[in-house]
């Protein structure tokens, strides 16, 4: 069995909860920054996971770039229709909402479903995007300067 991730995403943080191959589960909140991604990387070495399977929502745009990071350093990422998470909380009875309990939610759902794993895009594209970013806040700068 692999190990499973569960992770709630917000702009600031990720609420995770690391399913162990006992069954038990682990959380924590680290930030939603790259710093906060070297601390859950560390985290995630002190239980010496491998073959991990990652599961989160597809929410806004905050969930690009931890993604990402999980991609290149090896793991299998999955990023799901909020929609198919809720319903199987319902299935669940889950009525409890708190972002620990989503995660620990997350986690179940990507055990019992085997979600489709997500494709990072390539370097070329994450370049793109950087680039357009930098011309849009140098665009906005040079607005309100003038």
């Amino acid at each position: 069995m692999k190990f499973i991730l569960g992770i709630d995403v917000a702009k600031a943080k990720l609420d995770v909860a690391l399913q162990l191959v006992d069954g038990k589960t682990r959380s924590k909140v680290v930030d939603n920054t790259p710093q906060g991604f070297a601390v859950l990387s560390a985290w995630l070495d002190k239980y010496s996971v491998s073959g991990l399977h990652v599961c989160m929502e597809a929410t806004g745009i905050y969930w690009e770039a931890v993604a990402e990071f999980l991609v290149d350093a090896g793991h299998t990422v999955s990023v799901v229709n909020p929609a198919q998470i809720k319903a199987f909380g319902a299935a669940e009875l889950v009525r409890t909402k708190t972002d620990r309990v989503d995660a620990k939610l997350i986690a179940r759902f990507c055990l019992a479903q085997h979600p489709e794993p997500w494709h990072a895009p390539s370097p070329a594209i994450r370049a793109l995007r950087a680039l357009v970013a930098r011309k849009a806040r140098v665009t906005r700068k040079a607005r309100v300067r003038s």
